[in-house]
């Protein structure tokens, strides 16, 4: 069972990495309309599989399916929207992207709490169909064929080699993956934190769980409203410097037996804060950096943002100790690497204009 989850992210980063270049040459709807309709039927039919063996397949093409949805809602995104009006864009969309991956685990508990597993893909599907009909009927083609690539596959791939040539993509790409990783090493281990170290009941966990919830939210609002005035490559480093000063700080604590659970819980907060501002400026500035080819920069920065943060979050189990220690160490060490990253690859605060002119010449050649 365990391993249909892993057959779902592995579908979920798969899919993005073809979806999404190969959008840059079809156009977007021509992919979004038939991904999410087949991952509503995929939803359906996890829910109605005989033995684990189905389910394992079942998930691993719903998770093809559904990186339809993710990996085209930020090209659309970068098709549609230029200038200021692009980081105020992607906070909206960090948030709702931000908030999904910690609020699932809740709402998943809830159906479980009154009825079986079948029926939360059941409520998938659901979803699938919503989502479908929102696409029909609300999402017109962002990518006019004029601005798609020709050249079929191999030059919409050969984008990608470009894009993870160049050092302020691949800083941007890998500064929200390990920001990612950190994420998910939070939303596989709080829960053990919380109630098994520092014995708090379900319901107190779900409000601690939601208010660290809120600050994510808060931190996709704040660098909406900030990218107004300031850099996103500003807003970029600073989110990476209030997570990394929240993690430094909650590790110190724990180190010197002084981490009770309050403290636990301000570090968190302000570290998943620090993640909520990461992730709206690293998609607009990797975003903005991959213009040309949107499809593609979309592809490798949900693809390899989902593949580090699904490697990351079966190490807090591996390495615990009955004690809250392992699950902020792999944080802190995530977003060390992120900072690494922005340091030397991304370095926001110098300028970065070769790549869409090198994008836009290999789309011509």
């Amino acid at each position: 069972m365990q391993l249909s989850m892993t057959a779902f992210l592995a579908g979920l980063v798969l899919g993005q990495l073809v979806i999404g270049p190969l959008s840059d040459g079809l156009g977007r709807r021509r992919l979004l309309l038939p991904g999410t309709a087949l991952f509503a039927v995929l939803s359906l039919a996890c829910a109605l599989v005989p033995n684990v063996q189905m389910l394992i397949a079942a998930r691993f093409l719903q998770g093809v399916a559904g990186a339809a949805g993710m990996v085209l809602a930020q090209a659309v995104v970068t098709d549609w929207f230029h200038g200021p009006e692009l980081p105020r864009y992607f906070s909206m969309l960090s948030m709702v992207m931000g908030l999904a991956p910690v609020t699932a685990p809740v709402l998943g508990g809830a159906i479980l709490s009154v009825t079986s597993w079948r029926a939360v893909f059941v409520v998938l599907a659901f979803f699938g169909v919503l989502l479908f009909l929102a696409a029909l009927f609300g999402v017109r083609e962002s990518l006019p064929p004029q601005r798609r690539r020709q050249g079929g596959v191999t030059i919409t791939f050969r984008a990608m080699g470009r894009l993870l040539g160049h050092r302020a993509f691949l800083g941007c790409m890998l500064t929200l993956a390990f920001s990612s990783a950190a994420l998910f090493s939070y939303i596989a281990g709080s829960s053990f934190v919380f109630e098994n170290h520092y014995a708090v009941s379900a319901t107190r966990y779900s409000l601690i769980f939601a208010t660290n919830a809120a600050g994510m939210l808060l931190a996709g609002w704040s660098f909406g409203t900030l990218s107004r005035k300031l850099s996103v490559g500003s807003l970029l480093t600073a989110g990476v410097a209030v997570a990394l000063a929240g993690m430094l700080l909650q590790v110190a604590l724990l180190a010197g037996d002084g981490a009770g659970l309050a403290g636990t819980w301000a570090c968190l907060f302000v570290t998943l804060f620090g993640i909520g501002m990461v992730f709206p400026a690293g998609m607009t500035l990797g975003q903005s950096l991959g213009r040309k080819a949107s499809g593609a920069a979309s592809a490798l920065l949900g693809g390899v943002e989902f593949l580090l943060g699904a490697l990351a979050s079966p190490l807090v189990g591996v390495f615990s100790t009955g004690s809250p220690l392992p699950m902020a160490v792999i944080m802190l060490s995530a977003i060390l690497c992120a900072a690494l990253a922005l340091l030397f690859l991304a370095r926001p605060w110098k300028t970065h204009d070769t790549l869409p002119r090198a994008l836009e010449s290999l789309g011509s050649a």
